[in-house]
């Protein structure tokens, strides 16, 4: 974005544009993640279902464009993409689920496995250009460029705001949001309930990674709008850092993923005004925020409120 237009004003506007389009991947992530700890389990495995949605979607996206068009196939992307979070969220749930089994060392056995498949079946994309996902002008109104460009935004990010508060309530008032909560907070009560743990647990893996694939295609076929092997700068792991930061609240993910997303966006929106000094250090922000929240949050001698009563236990 050319903000030397309008001179420092550029450097709110880009920060603005940067978090409107660099926060939807934190946000179905840190969803997906919520999910899947609401019902006791963690799944840090994310950060490989993330660059498996974004290959998925950019792959089938650039596949598929002669067959189904260039406007379809870009969503046809994104519901595969969704799909391999499924696949995924099914082996980590499987494996999390037998005997004894650590979450964690599940988790990142299953990075490997993820980041590995995405990059092996990638190769073939990553010169090729393939349709991309549309955007909504919410800055037409005007006639600076600059602020058109900033208020663009993708379908997939409105989505994601309508999902967070959809969450919440489905949490709070639907027996399955019940389930869930029973099973990740007291899991000898819920099966005292004929509440089924295991059954509960996958299918929230499961979704859970739904979510996560398509965050990863949201990276491809919108923001940056490319597949490549270092695609996902680690969102997948931070998304983690951001559950815990909202307090394993879905709305306040939201929030958090604005956040991480502004955070993103302060180093490319300073150089975009000739500011080069600590170009490094501005985009090690997300970083720096994730070790912070880390930190702040995991004293073992604090009880963090909101998290669920069974997470990271071995049952």
């Amino acid at each position: 974005m050319a903000t030397e237009a309008i001179g420092w004003w550029g450097v709110p506007l880009a920060i603005v544009a940067g978090t409107l389009r660099g926060s939807a991947p934190f946000l179905f992530v840190s969803l997906g993640e919520c999910l899947t700890e609401k019902s006791g389990k963690i799944n840090l495995g994310l950060e490989g279902t993330l660059l498996m949605g974004a290959m998925s979607a950019y792959g089938v996206s650039y596949l598929t464009q002669g067959m189904v068009g260039s406007a379809l196939s870009p969503w046809l992307g994104v519901f595969v993409a969704g799909l391999s979070g499924v696949f995924l969220g099914f082996i980590h749930a499987w494996l999390s689920q037998q005997p004894k089994v650590n979450d964690v060392a599940v988790g990142i056995a299953m990075i490997i496995f993820g980041s590995g498949l995405a990059f092996f079946f990638g190769k073939p994309f990553i010169q090729p250009s393939a349709p991309q996902l549309p955007a909504i002008g919410l800055g037409d109104w005007s006639s600076i460029a600059q602020i058109q460009q900033t208020f663009k935004i993708n379908p997939l990010f409105v989505l994601g705001i309508l999902i967070a508060p959809a969450m919440t309530w489905f949490f709070k008032t639907t027996r399955w949001g019940l389930f869930i909560r029973a099973v990740g907070d007291n899991p000898e009560a819920a099966l005292a309930m004929g509440i089924s743990i295991k059954k509960v647990r996958m299918l929230c893996t499961m979704a859970g990674g739904f979510l996560a694939g398509v965050g990863g295609a949201y990276l491809s076929l919108y923001y940056p709008g490319s597949w490549s092997e270092r695609i996902s700068s680690g969102q997948g792991l931070m998304a983690v850092a951001l559950v815990i930061f909202a307090r394993w609240n879905p709305v306040q993910c939201l929030w958090a993923s604005l956040l991480f997303g502004g955070a993103q966006a302060v180093g490319p929106a300073l150089q975009a005004v000739g500011i080069d000094g600590g170009y490094y250090l501005f985009n090690a922000a997300p970083y720096v925020l994730t070790l912070v929240i880390m930190i702040l949050t995991c004293s073992p001698k604090r009880t963090i409120s909101g998290a669920p009563g069974a997470l990271g236990t071995l049952n």
